[in-house]
């Protein structure tokens, strides 16, 4: 069979799902065409008894895709003060690395590499004949076919889960959209996971950037597919998508990224970011690193040093990454599919040999218990819902961890903390979140993970009534909660606002919260990438002065709700 149709198919749903869902696939035209300023600061203070230091950096390159250009021009670097030594190679995987050794330690060092990037991502119709198994692969693609500590493709468990998703299929683009499909459906999104390996991923199915490409690096090697892992970062513009229902608006947070490249014999390689989207990266992102794993893409912005016994203090660095847009130009237009996974995923046309299943129907709704019933239960089991994991009272300025490499030598790594947080204190805008309440609760508090950077005025919380998937009418409203109550310090925490005096009764069904203010408080609400606990369309947010809330966003704000159900 063969039909025009997008990446994420009901083909790769035969293994998953492991509840009914309905499809959150969009087909996406169009263009987006930018200029940025790109600049990376590092500052370091050195640490005591230091013998000698060095920090690597990876220059970004122009890089062509079918679907992603990026055309790298007026690359800057400046070292301050000079180092006695500077090198610059290119390695095995074509990544330009550039090394600066000071063996006279100076009390501080500043480096700054700055680039002009021109970003073409084109989102129009691709072809691919690619058959599957792959019949021939090119000398270029065999490395990334390996397995690795990380990417640990020879491993049963994950041939076998590989080998099933694929069972059947006989082109290469099938067999791609049904393992990134079940990765970006059974992998949720938490910061700092304890490991970054693809069998962590499988097994705990959680992870950061990292864990989401070795997963699917993994599968797919596991098959014969040839996968690179792309060290980049991506940059906190936002762009829109409209849509039959209004405006889906996409962003990410600022900072260092992993996403992976795809070998196609008719194609070249193609990127695709199975955290965020599928078959295509915006041009949001900035490529800067390949290799195999994260563990050999680690040359940029790595620090190492000797250092005597005696010396117990370490080194501080603190990385700074500004991206100017100069000029920017958006036209993405979706259409939502009646297939696909659960989560969002954007997608281009694709043309391609595939095979169509069907999705499972939507769950009942959650029985509504009438009020007559309401005064027979004893809400006496504490009970906390909601999305709870984030990086609590981290400083994202100083983030990295120290790694012994030898005896007596240190480096300290990139790492891909990334602070994602919306500013939900504008005076135009007003945001809100998805709750589906699985039990019934008596609410005592809902919390909500806050950093305060200052302004004067109040907070509240409103509970809201669910109006066919957007919030409806005003159920509850917390006490206020000043600025002044709010700890100042960097980091996010949670800020509980008391419900207790009205102590509403919420039974099993679909809620919101959403967040008012007043006066001119700075105030950022943390985000996690994807959807871990509520629906796609979940995260919404309005002008103050409209009536409906016609944007949805692409991740989903941190949440608790803290009270009492049933036994």
């Amino acid at each position: 069979m063969e039909k025009l149709w997008s990446p994420v198919l009901v083909a790769g749903l035969l293994c998953l799902l492991t509840c009914d869902s309905r499809a959150e696939n969009y087909t996406v035209t169009g263009e987006m065409v930018s200029h940025i300023r790109y600049e990376l600061q590092h500052q370091v203070t050195p640490g005591e008894g230091m013998q000698q230091m060095s920090l690597s950096f990876v220059v970004p390159q122009t890089f062509h895709s079918p679907t992603y250009v990026q055309e790298i021009k007026d690359v800057y670097l400046l070292l301050t003060p000079e180092p006695q030594e500077k090198t610059t190679r290119t390695d095995g995987r074509g990544n330009r690395i550039v090394v600066a050794t000071w063996k006279k330690i100076p009390p501080f060092v500043e480096v700054k590499l700055s680039c002009n990037a021109f970003n073409h991502t084109v989102l129009k119709t691709l072809a691919t004949e690619a058959p599957f198994p792959l019949e021939k692969i090119a000398p270029a693609g065999l490395d990334y076919l390996q397995p690795t500590e990380q990417v640990q493709s020879a491993h049963p468990r994950l041939r076998a889960l590989a080998a099933r998703l694929t069972a059947e299929v006989k082109t290469e683009f099938d067999a791609v959209q049904r393992i990134i499909s079940w990765v970006v459906d059974h992998l949720h999104y938490t910061n700092p996971p304890l490991r970054h390996d693809a069998l962590y991923a499988l097994e705990s199915g959680k992870g950061n950037c990292q864990n989401y490409s070795h997963l699917s690096a993994a599968l797919l090697r596991a098959v014969g597919i040839p996968v690179r892992i792309v060290n980049g970062l991506t940059l906190n513009q936002p762009f829109d998508v409209s849509w039959q229902k209004g405006i889906l608006t996409f962003k990410m947070g600022q900072g260092r990224h992993s996403w992976i490249e795809v070998w196609f014999p008719d194609q070249g390689w193609v990127p695709c970011d199975p955290q965020n989207t599928q078959l295509f990266v915006s041009n949001r992102f900035l490529r800067v690193e390949v290799g195999v794993d994260n563990n050999e893409t680690k040359n940029d912005g790595l620090l190492r040093w000797a250092q005597s016994r005696a010396g117990q203090i370490k080194p501080q660095l603190q990385e700074t990454i500004r991206a100017t847009f100069q000029n920017d130009k958006v036209q993405v237009a979706g259409e939502r599919e009646t297939y696909g996974p659960k989560n969002i995923l954007l997608s281009p046309n694709v043309r391609a040999q595939f095979q169509q299943l069907a999705l499972k129907p939507l769950s009942p709704p959650p029985r509504m218990i009438p009020e007559a019933e309401k005064k027979a239960f004893r809400f006496d089991v504490p009970f906390v819902f909601g999305n709870l994991e984030f990086p609590e009272d981290l400083d994202f300025a100083f983030p990295r961890a120290v790694h012994a490499a030898a005896p007596g030598e240190f480096e300290m790594p990139r790492n891909f903390l990334v602070e994602t947080a919306e500013y939900v204190t504008t005076m135009l805008t007003q945001y809100a979140q998805a709750v589906l309440l699985p039990k019934p609760l008596s609410l005592a508090k809902v919390g909500i993970a806050l950093q305060n950077f200052g302004g004067e005025g109040d907070l509240w919380l409103e509970i809201r009534g669910d109006n066919a998937g957007k919030p409806g009418t005003t159920l509850a409203v917390s006490e206020l909660m000043n600025l002044r109550q709010l700890s100042s310090k960097p980091g996010y925490r949670w800020v509980d606002f008391d419900f207790s005096q009205d102590k509403p009764l919420l039974m099993p069904g679909n809620y919101w919260i959403a967040l008012g203010f007043s006066g001119s408080p700075i105030v950022n609400w943390f985000y996690t990438y994807g959807k871990p606990v509520g629906p796609a369309d979940g995260t919404r947010y309005k002008n103050i002065f409209a009536d409906d809330w016609s944007g949805a966003l692409n991740y989903e704000f941190n949440y608790r709700l803290v009270g009492s159900t049933i036994r």
